[in-house]
């Protein structure tokens, strides 16, 4: 089996990826994407890493990488992914708290391989006293203000699993990871990152965090700035049944929404004035219900009015900005998302790799030399 030929700004790299789900995989595919050579460990006929959860007959996850099935409670197994560990410069992990210890596979068990970086993932964390406790997105998310803060004045509203698995997860395990490698270069010291999804989201609430310590943020939902309570940084229905999202902000760009919508901003409250945010949410809910999302789109898309179609998720391929940057890609007979960030001199791609293709533990060991 030839490896890949993807010469992307982390070529060179070799990661083993022991199989999981959600942030694990993601964090995977970010670094496949740009082009490390990653290898997943999996249970003997597991599938995709996905298959028994979400019944996909492909998933976008698990792409650019293959896949070595290992029994990691057989010796042999251990041994296998032992050899293959010596050789990798770091390992991601999604197990509970001390499963690959007791599998002979934790941080401690390659004192001869002292620059190995150890990337673990958990939503709560190596330690705490939910450390063992079992969960999932919503879960983490609500204990670090985030899921209380978004939704209606009703009930909180999960936002998808972006927030939690994908934002504070893989995306904060990607970010360790790659500062753990780079001291690595630098001193021969690997380490091990305890990545939680608390912790990350936590992180990624530090803007509203600091407002809400300084009274610029009130604890309900819908009553802030940038959570639907501003007319001027909401959605509204339009004719169709669709909707436009406003993002309007700054004054100038308020006064440019106003007038492509035709309405004189002197007979409405000023933009700040909150106690004036209902006249103005039902003023702009009115003229926006007058024509289609793809109408108010025309006259509104690719100016200073701050404006945008909110597309579904089989439109968004197509629109025309989405083309012209090439933000999706087909790949497995799939329409899936590009590799992101784009780098100008080593871009990432998607790997040859697949999570469908299983090596044999030869093929894996002479591949890695090991």
């Amino acid at each position: 089996m030839s490896r890949s030929s993807h010469k992307g700004p982390l070529s060179g790299l070799r990661i083993v990826e022991i199989s999981g789900l959600g942030p694990t995989p993601f964090t995977a595919m970010l670094l496949a994407d740009m082009g490390a050579d990653v290898l997943r460990i999996a249970r003997p006929g597991s599938g995709a890493a996905a298959d028994h959860v979400l019944g996909l007959a492909v998933d976008v996850l698990d792409r650019g990488r293959d896949v070595l099935e290992l029994d990691l409670k057989s010796e042999s197994g251990v041994a296998t992914a032992r050899r293959l560990i010596a050789r990798a410069d770091a390992l991601i992990e999604g197990m509970r708290p001390g499963v690959m210890e007791r599998l002979g596979l934790g941080p401690d068990a390659f004192p001869d391989h002292p620059a190995l970086v150890y990337g673990r993932m958990t939503g709560w964390g190596q330690t705490g006293p939910l450390a063992q406790a079992a969960g999932h997105d919503i879960n983490y998310i609500a204990l670090s203000g985030a899921l209380h803060a978004i939704g209606g004045t009703g009930a909180p509203v999960p936002p998808l699993n972006l927030l939690g698995d994908f934002g504070g997860g893989a995306m904060y395990l990607a970010f360790g990871l790659l500062a753990a490698l780079l001291s690595a270069r630098a001193t021969g010291q690997g380490q091990v990152i305890d990545a939680a999804i608390t912790d990350g989201t936590a992180h990624l609430m530090a803007m509203i965090s600091g407002m809400a310590g300084q009274g610029a943020w009130v604890d309900r939902r819908e009553a802030n700035l940038l959570d639907g309570a501003a007319p001027f940084y909401t959605t509204y229905a339009c004719a169709c049944g669709g909707h436009i999202a406003v993002g309007a902000i700054e004054p100038k760009f308020w006064a440019e929404l106003l007038a492509r919508l035709g309405i004189d901003p002197g007979a409405l409250p000023a933009q700040m004035d909150r106690s004036g945010w209902p006249e103005i949410r039902a003023r702009l809910t009115e003229v926006f219900a007058r024509q289609s999302r793809d109408d108010w789109a025309a006259l509104l898309e690719g100016t200073d009015a701050c404006a945008s179609p909110v597309l579904t998720i089989a439109e968004a391929p197509a629109h025309p900005h989405n083309r012209a940057r090439d933000t999706y890609v087909t790949h497995d007979g799939l329409t899936q998302p590009a590799p992101a960030p784009r780098l100008s001199r080593t871009p990432g791609q998607i790997g040859a790799g697949s999570a469908r293709r299983r090596l044999t533990a030869d093929v894996a060991l002479a591949r890695w030399g090991a």
